[in-house]
């Protein structure tokens, strides 16, 4: 393999491998110090598209982790930039929470029922079924259909949650349309953050703690990618995909020396 460059930026992933199940990852905070100390620019990423960067900033802060709001790229926020660029303007009916509804209001979108150009579904612990039923009548009568990303189930302290993922599956079987994931692993997602902090993919590194996002999206921009155990992969899994990171580590704590 050829030698990459020295890493001058870095995206993390936020659930597994800073924090699990609302405790902080142990080195989570030392690390963060270190690239705050650093100057050298990061961004964490979550394809949770519940909150605002500002919510997560305050989440994170109540357990200890000092991460600036505007060091924050969400999925909601890579799916109103995308729909910034595709139709500028344009209209959409959303099912989702604040975080997705401000990153759309924030571009100048118009959220309505009313012949939507977009059915934009995010993450939301009230998945409604008159929401749900709107949705799917809506992208019958051609609306275009864009979800925040495909994560099939989410982590919470009594277990797996169902997300974005299953329930645009529920969606698509319904309408026979598939939408567009925005998130992780759509490298789309990982340029955007990049664009953000200025940073290029050669010289740039991915941690997270899933194979099937974290790894690939990082994968597929170019990036070095580091998996850490503390999330939801097993060491005996890494084997089953076709793809390796550049490194496999035991939690974020092995990494603080490389920043």
């Amino acid at each position: 393999m050829a030698e990459r460059k020295p890493i001058e930026s870095w995206l993390t992933d936020m659930d597994g491998v800073l924090m699990h199940e609302g405790i902080p990852v142990p080195g989570a905070d030392a690390f963060i110090k270190r690239l705050r100390e650093s100057g050298k620019p990061f961004l964490v990423l979550t394809n949770n598209s519940i909150y605002t960067p500002r919510d997560l900033h305050a989440r994170l802060s109540r357990i200890g982790l000092d991460v600036p709001w505007e060091c924050i790229w969400t999925s909601a926020l890579a799916t109103a930039q995308f729909l910034d660029e595709q139709r500028p303007g344009g209209t959409a009916y959303v099912i989702g929470e604040a975080g997705l509804t401000t990153a759309l209001h924030d571009i100048g979108y118009v959220l309505t029922d009313h012949a939507p150009s977009y059915v934009v579904l995010g993450e939301t612990r009230t998945y409604s079924f008159e929401a749900l039923t709107k949705a799917i009548r809506l992208i019958n009568e051609g609306a275009r259909f864009i979800a925040t990303n495909p994560d099939e189930t989410g982590p919470s302290p009594q277990g797996p949650l169902p997300a974005t993922g299953s329930v645009a599956a529920l969606i698509t079987k319904a309408t026979g349309v598939e939408p567009y994931f925005v998130g992780k692993p759509n490298p789309l997602m990982m340029r955007h953050a990049l664009n953000v902090i200025g940073a290029h993919s050669e010289t740039s590194a991915m941690i997270g703690d899933r194979m099937d996002t974290d790894v690939l999206a990082g994968l597929e921009a170019g990036m070095e990618t580091f998996l850490v155990l503390t999330g939801l992969t097993r060491p005996e899994e890494i084997e089953r995909h076709p793809f390796r990171p550049s490194r496999v580590v035991d939690s974020i704590a092995d990494l603080i020396d490389l920043v």
